[in-house]
């Protein structure tokens, strides 16, 4: 059986910087779509852009996937495709903001084949808009979760 085509579209989103966040997410794989979304009660906008990919990765089905993300986070897909992540980790991300999160995102990365698509923030992308509209709603409902990696600087 061949691994399973997956599109997933990511945005994050803080209301204040650190402040109220939120993520949004759009898997879609064939006919299959699901959006997840959570709030947080004080992160930051880098972390919830970070989560949403490893929360996006974590929720698929079957391990090999070949999976494609669109972000409109430059610090997400520049830090992957231009490898700089994977120094990170040799040098066990001193001095790296966030390193809870790139260690669960290079956990759940390599058991899949990922590709990263820069997209514009705010621009024609529709399910890019959709997560933002997500992340935002979630920032501002009433369920907001700790970030207990956060860490103030």
């Amino acid at each position: 059986m061949a691994a399973p085509q997956i599109t997933i579209y990511t945005d994050g989103s803080s209301l204040g910087n650190p402040g109220k966040g939120g993520y949004g997410v759009v898997l879609i794989s064939g006919p299959h779509r699901k959006e997840l979304s959570a709030g947080f009660r004080l992160t930051t906008n880098n972390r919830m852009e970070l989560m949403a990919v490893c929360v996006a990765l974590e929720a698929l089905k079957f391990e090999g996937s070949e999976v494609t993300i669109y972000s409109d986070s430059k610090y997400v897909v520049d830090a992957v495709v231009q490898r700089w992540v994977f120094g990170w980790a040799k040098k066990g991300f001193k001095g790296k903001k966030n390193p809870d999160l790139w260690m669960r995102f290079l956990n759940i990365y390599r058991k899949h084949t990922v590709r990263f698509v820069w997209v514009k923030g705010h621009a024609e992308t529709v399910e890019n808009n959709r997560c933002d509209t997500l992340a935002v709603a979630a920032a501002n409902g009433a369920t907001l979760f700790e970030d207990t990696g956060y860490q103030p600087e």
